[in-house]
């Protein structure tokens, strides 16, 4: 039942409760909250219907003109790390022996909550592995589109305690009347301190407390908060009152000249966390409120976001540090409902069966982007999802062999065709790279042995036979590995082999081998050889490798593009001697009919069941915190940090990491006992980043290092176990303590579950695509491009009016029957439209709905303009 009323308490204060049932889906719980609890972590996830995603990209070049160490040994060891606020998300290598670390990695992630700032530290280590930080660069979230796909130098600003803050507090504020026992009138400010939410984590703990001050020129009243323990969301609930004027005299003369100094004063809020060390408490942040906000109506009651503290600290030159050069990508994709997107998807999905194919809407997007990458990106996971990738691929690729005139330049273009199969072999042949690439790879990065084998390079204590033996056995292991994996290789990139072979040999019936380069041009070139040059970007490292392994694997790789792309002189294809020296270890019939019945393999039409690998993969490891299984007690020695690994048979946890390979593991769950990965809630054991592994008989609950790590455990997790016969459909979002759990209050252990699990993911675990989505950025790619579509209506016109040569401003465009592309053009730009609409009547909405000061608008947030636009202006607006 619901309940609205008023609840009086010392005067002048008056609280107002309202409380709400919450109801869930697989049954209604008893359980009441606060009004604005949920709705604020639905937010997060749905607004009115609408879906709201963020992700970032970001590629970490490198430093320059960072400050000499202050000692003989004026180099460094530098590290990089990214963070949303104060959370570390990601850590680069350390680049040892440098004042200008290069860095060249890349880092992309889902963002799974708000943020205010995306930051980036960058720490020295000591000879004694001790970090410190040399400087940081903060990017307001509001001004990341400032930087978007741009390589941009920022100079590092120094790292204070008092300005990494983070979080937000609520507050309320009253200024009233009171008379005294005398009978004399004062004014008393009643401050109320709500709640905090989103402090930062200091030290692995975080106990606050807030300190309340009136300040004025000649005061300064505090006032303390209790502690509340290990919580970054703490409900404080508190009030306390301040004297504002003084009954000084009865007279209204006297008592005017006190409510002028009303103006004068200003409430401070501080928050500190409590601290057992012997420094003393630290620093979270501060608010400072002039009392003239509370107006002619006394009261004032809004969220505010915390500010870094004023220290008065001497200014600092901008060169000072360095600077750091990044390139930003952020997104945020605004996703309305299915039905909203069913126009422009459907004329996408159509695109496999339109005559010609030029004249279909995916082919048209590659035409108008600038890229052909950014159309190629959603489109295949669009197609991949609705299972249309292979005919539309088909399509596309048969269009382009048959313009192609010259069979050995086939595919060999930057055309949509190729960014389309590239994309289509990264999403659905990462875990075939794992499969095959990874365990050798991993070798060679722990191994370091020497392969170079370039004379001029080669160090004094090297040998060049040694070194060229090693780089042989490195070549011959990892060509084996790739012809034997065949059988392993995904169903889908078959079917696209089969469609590229028989285009390839249909169109170049001459040309015996046509059959063979067209499919190697992608398996040898554009997957397998990218893949071993670069592992990090294909998630088979963590980091790019060191400058030793680099230089091996580039040599490895160069060889395998050579072996897998048969040519007729194989030694013409390096330009250095060296390297035509060393393929002549290679240069057997054997190699070449290897490729050969490896690719026949791949590009046959027929399918086959995958066997199972009897050799154990390794997914993902890496340090979590577990609690211990099977205890009701609630204690910090049942937190304990474990190494933990994830193959495809079973998922086991360690004492060290050193333990994992050898020892026995202290835990084992092998997959098939895995009915569902679920987030566990905060509540449950005061700790934040916590997820559950459930079993049969048990559940495991582990705590990430951060939310991006929680929610990758969480995926890779559930992809490995979603084929599960036993999988449940629903569970417990909240911890088994003290016999009963905490979300429904059920005492039976073996209670089912009263949440519904999350929505299944296909078995594949690279091909988790959400539709919706991929359409919403597809109709943000033609509403940028909307200039081109138009010029591209414009050459159609042309070319059907005009038989002669081409006009020089239209020759960009692909146009095979202008009539047809021209019926295309018109549907794709009233289906843009009439998303544009949708999207512009949104944003006015959320405009006239949102209240600066609100929970989702705090006071402080400089992105948010409280401004209407009038009917007549502008319809896009930026949020």
């Amino acid at each position: 039942a619901r309940f609205s009323g008023q609840v009086a308490s010392h005067p002048p204060w008056s609280i107002e409760l309202r409380w709400q049932e919450i109801e869930y889906i697989g049954g209604t719980s008893t359980s009441t909250t606060k009004k604005g609890k949920i709705g604020a972590v639905r937010m997060a996830v749905e607004e009115e219907g609408l879906r709201i995603f963020q992700s970032v990209k970001i590629k970490i070049g490198e430093a320059k003109n960072i400050p000499p160490y202050p000692g003989p040994n004026k180099m460094r060891d530098c590290y990089c790390t990214v963070n949303l606020d104060q959370e570390e998300v990601f850590r680069t290598k350390i680049i040892e022996k440098s004042l200008s670390p290069f860095y060249g990695e890349d880092f992309y992630c889902e963002i799974p909550r708000s943020f205010r700032h995306l930051s980036f530290y960058l720490f020295d280590r000591d000879v004694f592995r001790r970090d410190s930080s040399i400087g940081k660069v903060a990017v307001k979230k509001e001004d990341l589109q400032k930087y978007h796909g741009k390589d941009t130098w920022f100079q590092l600003q120094h790292v204070s305690a008092d300005s990494e803050v983070q979080g937000k507090v609520h507050l309320e504020m009253r200024l009233s009347e009171v008379i005294t026992d005398s009978g004399a009138i004062c004014h008393k400010l009643a401050t109320r301190v709500l709640e905090c939410q989103g402090l930062p984590i200091v030290n692995g703990q975080c106990d606050p407390y807030a300190t309340v001050s009136l300040l004025g020129p000649s005061r300064n009243e505090a006032k303390k908060t209790k502690v509340k323990r290990k919580t970054n969301n703490p409900q404080f609930e508190e009030v306390f009152y301040f004297e504002v004027t003084r009954p000084l005299s009865y007279t209204r003369r006297q008592f005017d000249v006190e409510e002028e100094d009303v103006d004068k004063l200003a409430l401070r809020v501080d928050l500190w966390n409590a601290s057992n060390l012997k420094f003393g408490d630290e620093f979270l942040g501060e608010v400072r409120i002039p009392l003239k906000v509370l107006g002619q109506s006394g009261s004032h009651d809004a969220w505010y976001f915390l500010q870094p503290r004023d220290n008065g600290s001497k200014s600092v030159k901008l060169d000072e540090l360095g600077s750091l050069r990044l390139n930003i990508v952020y997104t945020e994709d605004h996703v309305f409902p299915s039905e909203y997107y069913s126009p422009l998807r459907d004329l996408l999905l159509r695109s496999a069966s339109v005559e010609p194919v030029s004249a279909s809407t995916a082919n048209i997007l590659g035409e108008v982007c600038r890229e052909k990458q950014e159309a190629a990106i959603p489109l295949v996971r669009l197609f991949l999802h609705y299972g249309k990738i292979v005919p539309f691929l088909s399509a596309i690729a048969n269009a382009e062999v048959n313009r192609t005139q010259d069979p050995n330049t086939i595919f060999r273009g930057n055309s949509l065709t190729s960014k389309c199969i590239d994309e289509t072999m990264k999403l659905a042949g990462m875990h075939y790279l794992q499969v095959t690439l990874k365990p050798i790879i991993d070798e060679i990065c722990a191994e370091h042995k020497p392969c170079e084998i370039d004379p001029v390079k080669l160090k004094e204590s090297e040998n060049l036979e040694t070194n060229r033996e090693n780089l042989r056995q490195y070549v011959d292991r990892i060509f084996t590995v790739i012809t034997k994996s065949g059988v392993s290789c995904p169903t889908v990139m078959c079917d696209i082999f089969f469609s590229l072979r028989e285009s390839a040999a249909t169109r170049f019936q001459v040309d015996q081998d046509v059959r063979y380069t067209a499919v190697s041009s992608f398996i040898f070139l554009r997957f397998f050889a990218p893949a071993i040059l670069s592992p990090n970007l294909f998630h088979l490292r963590p980091h790019h490798p060191d400058p030793c392994t680099s230089r091996t694997l580039t040599l490895i790789s160069k060889t395998i593009q050579t072996l897998g792309s048969l040519a007729k002189s194989k030694s013409a294809n390096f330009k250095e001697s060296y390297m035509a020296a060393f393929y002549d270890y290679f240069n057997e019939q054997k190699y070449a009919d290897a490729v050969k019945n490896f690719l026949d393999l791949i590009s046959s039409s027929g399918r086959w069941d995958q066997k199972s690998i009897e050799t154990p993969i390794m997914l993902k490891e890496g340090f979590m915190i577990k609690r211990a299984q099977g205890r009701n007690r609630f204690g910090r020695k049942n937190f304990k940090k474990r190494w933990f690994r994830l193959t495809n048979h079973e998922f086991t946890y360690h004492k060290t990491k050193g333990n994992s390979k050898g020892e026995a593991a202290l835990c084992s769950i092998p997959i098939e006992n895995i009915l569902a990965v679920e987030r566990l809630e905060e509540e449950s054991f005061k700790m934040k980043n916590m997820f559950q592994v459930i079993q049969p008989e048990r559940v495991l609950y582990i705590q990430a290092n951060n939310c991006v790590e929680a929610r990758d455990w969480i995926d890779i997790l559930t992809k490995v176990s979603q084929c599960n016969r036993k999988r449940l459909s629903t569970y417990h979002p909240s911890a088994y303590l003290n016999s009963h759990w905490l979300c429904c209050k059920l005492s039976a252990d073996t209670a089912p579950g009263c949440t519904p699990c999350t929505g299944g993911l296909p078995a594949n675990i690279q091909l988790d695509v959400d539709g919706d989505r991929e359409t919403e950025r597809i109709y943000s790619l033609y509403s940028t491009y909307m200039s081109k579509l138009v010029k591209m209506q414009e050459a159609c016109g042309s070319k059907s009016v005009y038989d002669g040569p081409e006009q020089e401003e239209y020759s960009s465009f692909v146009i095979d029957d202008p009539q047809e592309t021209y019926k295309t053009l018109k549907l794709i730009i009233s289906a843009v439209q009439s998303l544009e609409q949708e999207h512009t009547q949104y944003k006015r909405d959320k405009f006239k709905k949102t209240k600066y000061g609100s929970q989702e608008h705090p006071i402080g947030d400089k992105g948010f303009q409280c401004y209407i636009p009038q009917q007549s202006e502008s319809s896009t607006y930026s949020i």
